[in-house]
């Protein structure tokens, strides 16, 4: 785990000072040590949080004879079987970590070896002899990737910061981004607030080549899945299998890990696969608040004891005002999920005792999980055979009832359901995607701006909601995979745990366990 950044050229050497302060911008992301490689046409930096290979492990890594370099953030959790494979084929590795499996993998499968890995990750490989980059990003989206263009040149890291302290940007904001800040509380793949920074996509490439880019995908979410033909029983034992599988993978470490536990399913059930592969009682980190109507810890202590953990709790009572600032320099671009408070919080507390720890995010979309899923199954049964305009008409009605200040987070989840009621069947999962509607922001905007920025959201919902499932919780939790999961709960999560030097692992974005949830069907997930 660390943070990279970098250029590329036209031909000539970057300054190595500039790499360096590239570097120098995410020591946070990194503090066991630098590595730069600068040669004719590019630069590679990283900082390094040292988790598997602690003494031969450092970065860029490169293959036998210099001419590919590499450096990535993340961790290749297949790295052993691919280490044996290369072996295999003649390759003499120097190493005993993951990295360097990248470099041999490339010179021996070319782009195709993206394929082959297992984890979470992004990657900057620079292929000497071609004068080429490729910058690339897991499948899932997990780690984070940023790129501009400007000035003859190609600037990438793994925070915006890098990119601005190497004057890879204008720092002009993008009216898009502004719109879509307002719209989903945080921007859209490939846009940020910059105009001219660009996320990678998740599942993406970007090839740089004497001045030019090119973009491609090597993995989308599939639009047609073999048919399940196994009982629900079986199934279920699949699920179980997988999990674990994905869990023991990921409990690879040359440092102390643990284990984030809410309470919730999704922590529960990875808690409780580590308990049963680990040699030792893993260790778990729960937080509560001091309004008891928000806390879970009597779920997650529960589960510890059953688990046989070692547990770790704090009640907290923060004053978020004072470390505002903190998450605002973290974030590089607006988040606004208040859950950035706790996330940076409960990550602190756990990297006082490990470096490394795993948690349940992308269950929820895999299998069902949100309460969302849950309002759209009774609005399709109880409201859709009533005519829109009925519904809109009740919807109206239920925006104009004033409640009682305790009642307000119930009004506002009332509303949000019967606004997604009053839209089409098929966009009805629109309103739990957006914050500020349409109406909301016409009146919030100024003409010329509204002019600018208009039917970008619309679109926007509509490649996500575009995924090609048949039913309709596929459809919903499909969408928020690609779409919610990537730009709102990776970033916040990978931004938070960061800060405090704290690798977060998330084992249901294994690609074993998410090909099988995705082949599931919403009726297996989800009990009508």
């Amino acid at each position: 785990m660390c943070g990279i950044a970098g250029v590329a050229t036209r031909g000539e050497a970057p300054a190595r000072e500039l790499i360096h302060a590239m570097c120098n911008t995410i020591v946070h992301r990194g503090p066991d040590g630098e590595g730069i490689y600068v040669g004719p046409g590019a630069g590679l930096g990283m900082r390094r949080l040292a988790i598997i290979d602690l003494s031969t492990g450092d970065q860029p890594v490169s293959n036998a004879d210099g001419s590919i370099q590499a450096v990535f953030n993340g961790e290749i959790y297949n790295y052993r079987e691919l280490r044996q494979e290369l072996l295999a084929k003649g390759h003499r590795l120097r190493s005993s970590g993951d990295s360097e499996v990248i470099p041999y993998l490339y010179q021996e499968y070319g782009l195709d070896f993206i394929v082959r890995l297992n984890g979470m990750f992004a990657i900057a490989l620079w292929d000497v002899r071609n004068r080429r980059l490729l910058l690339t990003r897991d499948r899932a989206g997990v780690k984070p990737l940023l790129y501009s263009q400007g000035q003859g040149r190609l600037y990438f890291g793994s925070e915006i910061k890098s990119i601005l302290v190497a004057g890879g940007s204008n720092r002009v904001i993008d009216p898009l981004g502004l719109d879509q800040l307002l719209t989903f509380e945080y921007t859209a793949t490939p846009t940020t607030l910059f105009a001219d920074i660009r996320k990678l996509s998740a599942g993406g490439y970007l090839l740089w080549q004497d001045g030019g880019v090119k973009l491609g995908r090597y993995w989308s979410m599939p639009r047609v899945m073999p048919p399940i033909t196994v009982s629900p029983e079986a199934l279920a034992e699949r699920v179980r299998s997988a999990v674990t599988d994905a869990v023991r993978r990921q409990l690879v470490s040359d440092v102390p890990l643990g284990a984030f536990l809410s309470g919730g399913i999704d922590s529960s059930v990875l808690v409780a696969a580590m308990s049963e592969v680990s040699s030792t009682p893993p260790m778990t980190f729960s937080v509560g608040f001091a309004d008891s109507s928000y806390s879970e810890l009597s779920y997650a202590r529960e589960v510890a004891q059953y688990c046989g953990t070692n547990h770790h709790e704090e009640i907290l009572s923060p004053d978020y005002l004072s470390i505002l600032p903190e998450v605002v320099s973290q974030l590089d671009q607006p988040i606004a999920d208040f859950s950035v408070f706790p996330t940076l919080l409960v990550a602190r507390m756990a990297r006082s005792r490990v470096t490394v720890a795993l948690g349940g995010d992308g269950g929820d979309e895999l299998f069902g999980g949100y309460d969302a899923y849950e309002a759209d199954r009774y609005a399709h049964r109880m409201l859709d055979w009533l005519p829109r305009p009925l519904r809109r008409l009740v919807s109206q009605f239920v925006a104009l009832v004033p409640l009682g200040r305790g009642k307000r987070g119930v009004a506002n989840q009332l509303r949000r359901f019967l606004e997604g009621a009053a839209l089409p069947a098929d966009w009805q999962h629109l309103r739990w995607m957006v914050f500020q509607s349409d109406a909301q922001r016409t009146r919030l905007y100024r003409p010329e701006y509204r002019a600018a920025v208009a039917e970008q959201t619309g679109r926007i919902v509509r490649d996500a909601l575009d995924v090609g499932a048949l039913d309709r919780l596929s459809v919903q939790t499909r969408s928020d995979l690609g779409f919610y999961l990537v730009e709102d709960i990776f970033p916040k999560v990978d931004a938070m745990s960061m800060a405090v030097s704290l690798e977060a692992r998330v084992p249901y974005m294994d690609n074993d366990l998410l090909d099988l949830a995705l082949a599931i069907p919403g009726e297996l997930k989800v009990r009508k």
